[in-house]
């Protein structure tokens, strides 16, 4: 399973965090957060611009057989419970690589959109793309203790 986010995270708490939950998972599953590097002159490129190159860089990330899902707030929502569900099935159906995208500040271009297979919200709410990693690796973790019935996770 693989985490594929656009730049480095640059606040040491969120960072911490994220190891942490990173630290935790392997102890469940081969699972790998892919940092995509920071974009040249982002400053000097459009919202739209700046989501073509990050794409770009994605691309060049994905593997042929991956199967991909974006973290995208008009994705599918699901509980805790249901996530680890929806976890336990992915494991056992695909293929390949299972590989999760977080985009970057301004989301993802067409070119990402047309390639993925699902798309999953996290929440209703708007978190910052940095934010999110933290969440959702956090979510991974909580979903590997409910499908081996550890008590991490209260109903």
């Amino acid at each position: 399973m693989v985490l594929l986010v656009s730049g480095k995270t640059n606040q040491a708490f969120v960072q911490a965090g994220i190891d942490e939950f990173c630290g935790r998972l392997k102890h469940y599953l081969p699972f790998e957060m892919e940092v995509l590097p920071d974009l040249k002159n982002a400053k000097n490129l459009s919202f739209e611009q700046q989501k073509e190159k990050e794409g770009e860089l994605i691309l060049k990330s994905i593997q042929s057989g991956d199967y991909v899902v974006l973290l995208d707030e008009h994705g599918t929502a699901f509980t805790s419970l249901k996530f680890a569900d929806y976890l336990e099935k992915k494991k056992q159906t695909v293929a390949k690589r299972l590989v999760f995208i977080i985009g970057g500040a301004y989301g993802f271009s067409p070119k990402i959109y047309a390639i993925a297979q699902e798309k999953i919200a996290l929440s209703t709410m708007t978190f910052s793309h940095q934010l999110i990693r933290l969440i959702f690796v956090e979510q991974l973790y909580r979903a590997m203790t409910i499908l081996n019935n550890e008590p991490y996770h209260h109903e």
